[in-house]
């Protein structure tokens, strides 16, 4: 019942003009932000203060665009399967392609290492609809309908979408030459890499790099932003590549590293537009 309602309001949405779209979204952020629990506001906020080192009036206006954005990439995501080859050009354009055409030369595919900022959704689309095999890395939704829903939308452009715990799957796409999105800006968990971000160790996912190294493929950072007009812009960053020393776990940490400099290099110019409210620093350093 859900999937099929979803559906409905989409084909509502893809009707819509632009302005009115982006419009109705902001509203829908707008209401949807005092139902935000107060803890998950506080925890954002108290991150956003210590990373960006500003006040708490600052970091709550940051955390609340952020929040709000939410609502315009629903109805986003809702005008997907109106897209196509032609019409994206107009909505998203592609800066660096050299560097990613790069990566693929070799033949080995390529880790796409991304974060949650702008519409990471879009950036997806862009991509395949750009003329790329993209290979997206997802998490299973809880809500069977949703999930269903959400992957028939991203597959529209031709993306093909994988699950996280389909390792064998990616390294198959790699080894046939595919790029592989994977988002590195999310606590890990116990199971991840300590790295420092915004001057704090936060775990962070170390599959792009453990992959990179098997495989001997290169990792490429993108991004994707707003532009005042509404319209986005990806930014693809030269690749990188995994040193391949005696020392395994440095190699991973290293690189590990690098990406997320880069990544919270992307996040400084574009705060309002992250991810706060997913608490980034909530696995403890291990003191011992």
């Amino acid at each position: 019942m859900q999937y099929y309602l979803v559906k409905s309001l989409s084909l509502v949405v893809s009707v819509m003009p632009y302005g009115v779209r982006r419009k109705l979204g902001d509203l829908i952020g707008e209401l949807c932000w005092p139902f935000i629990p107060r803890r998950r506001k506080a925890m954002a906020i108290q991150n956003a203060m210590i990373g960006l080192k500003i006040d708490r009036l600052a970091a709550q206006e940051i955390v609340k665009k952020s929040a709000i954005r939410f609502g315009r990439m629903f109805m986003e995501v809702l005008h997907f399967p109106k897209l196509d080859k032609e019409n994206i050009k107009s909505y998203v354009t592609i800066e660096g392609r050299e560097h990613l055409d790069e990566a693929l030369s070799y033949g080995r595919g390529a880790l796409l290492a991304g974060a949650h900022s702008g519409n990471w959704e879009i950036l997806g689309q862009a991509m395949a609809l750009g003329g790329y095999p993209f290979v997206g890395v997802a998490q299973k939704q809880t809500n069977a309908a949703m999930d269903r829903f959400i992957v028939e939308y991203r597959e529209l452009s031709g993306m093909h979408i994988t699950y996280k715990t389909g390792v064998r799957e990616m390294i198959n796409l790699l080894g046939k030459g595919w790029p592989i999105g994977l988002m590195m800006d999310q606590d890990a968990g116990d199971k991840g890499v300590f790295v420092d971000f915004f001057g704090r160790p936060a775990s962070t996912a170390a599959g792009a790099a453990v992959l990179a190294r098997m495989k001997d493929a290169p990792i490429v950072p993108v991004f994707i932003s707003e532009n005042i007009d509404g319209t986005h812009r990806v930014t693809i960053h030269p690749p990188l590549w995994v040193a391949k020393t005696e020392e395994r776990d440095e190699d991973i940490y290293i690189i590990t590293q690098k990406i997320t400099a880069i990544v919270e290099e992307h996040i400084r110019k574009y705060p309002h537009e992250w991810f706060w409210l997913h608490n980034r620093w909530k696995t403890p350093y291990p003191t011992n």
